[in-house]
């Protein structure tokens, strides 16, 4: 019973530390989101498959609609959204020895090897970006980035969850959704 509620602990644990996106946001300080009811799709994201710009644009949408606004062909507030990736590397270099010696001045030496491994993986960044339609001022930015995961299913979740963390706290002002 003792190693089934270790085990559970350690479960907990691991899923508190899981990848959970960066995100976020900028705004104008002088914008009045309290004027602004309507929107509409200036550009809708590039660079992801179609199915994965669906979900990004209907999250968007739900988000926003969950605001109080709605869409319309000549919105107050232009919406623009664009995702880029890039590659990063990780290096990890082991060392190992005969087991004995040390550095400096009591350090015996001896001949080890060293191994070393490189990861290369995909960060991917969402960009969200409004636009007041009368003034053509940018008025609000978020944005979202995490290491992209080969599954869709776990791709898709990090999309949605770094979309509902950035429209946490909007319109700007306002207090954060508990």
């Amino acid at each position: 019973m003792k190693s089934l509620a270790l085990g559970v602990a350690l479960l907990t644990m691991l899923a508190a530390c899981a990848s959970s996106p960066t995100v976020h946001t900028d705004s104008d300080p002088s914008a009045q989101f309290s004027q602004y009811r309507t929107y509409s799709w200036l550009a809708k994201p590039e660079g992801v498959s179609p199915l994965a710009q669906e979900r990004i644009i209907a999250a968007v949408d739900a988000q926003l609609q969950a605001k109080g606004w709605t869409q319309a062909p000549n919105g107050d507030v232009g919406v623009a959204a664009h995702v880029a990736t890039e590659q990063r590397h990780d290096i990890d270099t082991f060392y190992s020895g005969p087991g004995w010696g040390g550095w400096g001045w009591y350090g015996m030496g001896g001949m080890g090897s060293a191994s070393t491994t490189v990861r290369t993986y995909k960060v991917g960044t969402l960009v969200v970006d409004m636009f007041d339609t009368k003034t053509k001022k940018a008025i609000w930015r978020g944005t979202a980035s995490d290491t992209i995961p080969s599954s869709p299913e776990k791709a898709n979740a990090i999309a949605q969850a770094g979309i509902t963390k950035m429209f946490e706290a909007f319109p700007p002002g306002s207090a954060p959704a508990k």
